[in-house]
């Protein structure tokens, strides 16, 4: 065989290791984020009741895959702020979601009363001009005056969510002295209205944290937070609540309850 084709023989083998290698590289990626995904259950689900992960090497024999792997799925999850590595300890729970359901329609308060106390700083109250697009969602004349409230939502003093909430002026002048600190606003609709609500209308999407919500939120500026749209209704089909809220992705999973019709 020619020299020249030697060359070219070894460096062929060559980039077929490396592609051989690169592929190893991203089969471990995808199960460690597969593992990961399996140990986060396991933590928002208070799976490891001690607050301590099992040993690196026996995860690996219950999840059936290397220790490099369930080493790349840790430090996933230690990069989401769930777990860290104590020495002479372990990877240990360092941070817990909290459940909030999408299957009824209930105040904040209301969906986490088991986890602890939440409490609101009321940040901004008062009347507005409604904006066109919160004037079409509230079927209200454009220009219509309506109540906003900004608040920020703690749970047992730990910041949870900034909730951004629209509500039409004939009732929300009625919230201008109610205790907005200690009760949710959908309690106060319905006891203003005597009547329940009924539904609403929600769109969940992942959003980057603005540099004015990340320092309300105390969290890190770009960092991921759950933006939940919801537009609340009357039992009667009146739509009186406009809501943006901005969740800490970090301290809340969305959790819902679905049926498949025909």
């Amino acid at each position: 065989m020619p020299p020249t084709d030697r060359i070219r023989d070894h460096a062929g083998q060559g980039a077929t290791t490396v592609a051989a290698h690169r592929a190893r590289r991203r089969l471990r990626a995808d199960r460690a984020r597969q593992l990961a995904d399996l140990l986060r259950r396991q933590l928002l689900t208070d799976g490891f009741g001690s607050g301590t992960l099992p040993h690196e090497s026996l995860l690996a024999t219950d999840y059936r895959t290397s220790r490099n792997t369930v080493r790349e799925a840790l430090d996933l999850l230690r990069s989401e702020g769930l777990v860290d590595r104590l020495p002479g300890v372990g990877t240990v729970v360092v941070a817990r979601k909290y459940p909030h359901g999408l299957d009824r329609l209930m105040g904040l308060a209301e969906t986490l009363h088991e986890h602890g106390r939440v409490t609101n700083e009321v940040r901004t109250v008062g009347p507005v001009s409604a904006p066109v697009p919160v004037a079409d969602r509230l079927h209200l004349p454009p220009g219509a005056d309506v109540l906003y409230i900004e608040r920020l939502r703690r749970l047992n003093g730990l910041p949870l969510s900034l909730d951004l909430t629209y509500i039409p002026l004939d009732l929300g002048t009625a919230l201008l002295g109610a205790d907005l600190e200690n009760t949710d606003v959908f309690r106060l609709l319905e006891s203003i209205t005597g009547r329940p609500l009924g539904h609403a209308d929600i769109t969940l999407e992942a959003v980057n944290a603005d540099a004015h919500s990340a320092a309300v939120l105390e969290a890190p500026r770009g960092a991921a937070v759950l933006m939940l749209e919801r537009l609340t209704h009357l039992a009667d089909g009146r739509p009186v609540d406009l809501e943006f809220i901005r969740f800490r992705g970090d301290r809340i999973s969305m959790s819902g309850l679905l049926h498949r019709t025909a």
